[in-house]
């Protein structure tokens, strides 16, 4: 994949003075499972053709971030990205941008053991995979669909094609998977995944979250110290994933690193570096914004470069300092995680 050389890109700047250079892009909002802290059994109301971006109209917007605003990662949500035809071909498209970003996405591996080859080859570099559970029983509670084994058939085939690192990203929740913290991390070390624990947040289409039933940050790490001894490993010692938002802690006698999201006990907002759009072209300056700015109308109505530039600034302008769940004013946005992509 051609590596960006860019060089004179004004940065994406908030009025906190936080610099944006990672772009997540959801290409679908539909997805093939119904976990149970996610959606309803029936699914949602899916977003219909016509609303979604074109690959044409995708590949402008990406354009525009890397060349104009600093945009330098890229990452692929949904939903299901797995469910966007054509997948490779986009993937290739981004990847030969004169500016190419870092290329990486988010999935829950279903469709991965027949796909990560052809987007590796396309310029895909790295993959996150979903993965709460090793039990199939219980995979098949949490998600309401039996398809545990494609999940691992994917993780496999991942590291088999060459994405690099492959990451699991697992929620635990109380009274669901929580006893599953260290079996997951003996399996990720043994395995040579990178397993990162999150903490659950408000972001399901029911409004049901129930803070009692998040496992913490320290909580998980309570619990992987009884099996491993951690030690923290400094942002400056961290590579490419510094700015990113799992404390990491390498485990001794191993070469493996776990990580942990805080996302609501130690929340990382004021170092925050993304922006997100929905699959419908809604530019979103947090993942817990109240307010979207329509690029798909720019682009539809005849917008050019610099009106679509001045739109994209104006919005990350208005960021607020933090997602504020901790909060008492604290309202859950109307989007689902689904709908906005991670």
């Amino acid at each position: 994949m051609q590596r960006s050389t860019l060089t004179h890109a004004a940065p994406l700047l908030d009025r906190f003075g936080r610099v944006h250079t990672d772009l997540r892009v959801s290409l679908t909002d539909r997805c093939n499972l119904r976990c149970t802290y996610c959606m309803p059994a029936e699914g949602l109301d899916w977003l219909p053709k016509p609303d979604l971006l074109t690959d044409d109209e995708l590949l402008r917007l990406v354009r525009i971030a890397t060349s104009r605003l600093g945009i330098r990662s890229l990452r692929l949500t949904g939903g299901e990205p797995l469910l966007r035809r054509g997948l490779p071909d986009l993937v290739a498209r981004f990847a030969a941008l004169p500016d190419a970003p870092e290329l990486s996405l988010t999935t829950n591996g279903i469709g991965l053991a027949r796909q990560a080859e052809p987007l590796h080859a396309a310029g895909l570099g790295r993959v996150n995979v979903s993965l709460d559970t090793l039990r199939r029983d219980r995979f098949r509670e949490i998600t309401r669909r039996d398809r545990l084994a494609d999940v691992l058939d994917g993780l496999a085939a991942a590291r088999a094609a060459g994405l690099d690192p492959v990451k699991v990203n697992a929620v635990p929740v109380r009274g669901v998977n929580d006893d599953e913290i260290t079996d997951l991390a003996v399996w990720a070390v043994e395995s040579g995944y990178r397993l990162r624990f999150i903490e659950s947040m408000p972001l399901d289409a029911q409004g049901a979250w129930d803070r009692a039933r998040m496992v913490t940050a320290d909580e998980i790490l309570h619990e992987l110290g009884r099996v491993f001894t951690l030690h923290p490993v400094p942002r400056a010692d961290a590579g490419r994933d510094a700015n990113a938002p799992a404390e990491q802690w390498r485990i001794e006698g191993t070469d493996a690193v776990v990580g942990v999201i805080a996302s609501v006990t130690r929340p990382f907002c004021g170092g925050c570096d993304r922006v997100r759009l929905t699959a419908d072209g809604q530019l979103r300056n947090c993942l817990f914004a109240s307010e979207e700015s329509d690029l798909r109308a720019l682009l539809r109505g005849g917008a050019d470069d610099a009106e679509v530039e001045a739109a994209w600034r104006a919005s990350v302008a208005g960021k607020g300092p933090g997602h504020a769940i901790n909060s008492a004013d604290f309202r859950q946005p109307e989007r689902p995680m689904s709908a906005i992509g991670g």
